[in-house]
């Protein structure tokens, strides 16, 4: 083993203490990336390559979220770091999304927004979630149901209903990403909010709020806002 292999494995075998030692949250974000990268190629130095797609792409969130064209496109990502970094992503955003099945909704806002934040944040185009919940407000399983601008045009509500009722779903909350990162709701979803709401309304089931996820970790909420307030009287004299 020559000099230049021996340190890069010294370095990685510290990095692999300190998370044990320390946890996550003494990492760096270069740090997280090059301790994954070094999982697909464990005896190649990836400091570098770590600090070359964090330039890229902005944030680690970022580079997990990256396609695999992408990707490949950083000196030194080869396709064993690839398959890391998305396998990685899948994993967490699976564990994301069990943890919140069976958990109450309502006092599991801080988890819901961690699994919406991950799922949606840095998506390229936009995607319409569905959780769908128990009379109780219990979590019973989340889906995105539809990608690309979202309208009415491309959000059908009896579609929407049919998937809550095959859920056996008594409550629903929704939410969408803007890839803007802008998290000021526009008249369209305005629109299709009061839409989803009279179609529910009409089949006993409760939208309880639309999420907007932006660059925040923290989604806009219709309901916080007194959004879903003013769409259930407006509906109310319709109905």
């Amino acid at each position: 083993m020559t000099r230049d292999a021996d340190k890069g494995s010294g370095h990685r075998q510290r990095l692999r203490e300190k998370f044990l030692e320390r946890g996550i949250d003494a990492f760096t974000d270069a740090e997280v990336l090059e301790l994954l990268l070094t999982l697909g190629t464990p005896r190649k130095d990836c400091k570098e390559t770590a600090r070359t797609a964090l330039a890229r792409f902005g944030s680690l969130p970022a580079v997990l979220e990256a396609e695999p064209a992408s990707l490949a496109a950083v000196k030194g990502l080869g396709p064993n770091n690839t398959f890391a970094i998305r396998f990685l992503h899948g994993v967490a955003r699976r564990y994301l999304r069990e943890r919140l099945r069976q958990k109450h909704y309502l006092r599991s806002s801080r988890e819901v927004a961690d699994y919406l934040a991950h799922a949606l944040r840095d998506l390229k185009r936009e995607a319409f979630m569905v959780i769908y919940l128990d009379a109780e407000h219990a979590i019973i399983d989340s889906a995105i149901v539809a990608h690309g601008t979202i309208t009415g045009n491309t959000i059908y509500p009896r579609e929407l209903i049919r998937e809550a009722l095959r859920h056996h779903a008594a409550a629903l909350v929704v939410a969408h990403n803007h890839p803007s990162g802008s998290l000021a709701p526009s008249a369209a979803d305005r629109h299709l909010t009061r839409n989803l709401h009279l179609a529910c309304t009409l089949m006993n089931i409760n939208l309880l709020d639309h999420l907007i996820v932006g660059s925040t970790a923290v989604p806009y909420s219709f309901a916080d806002h007194g959004l879903m307030a003013a769409i259930r009287e407006e509906c109310a004299a319709i109905l």
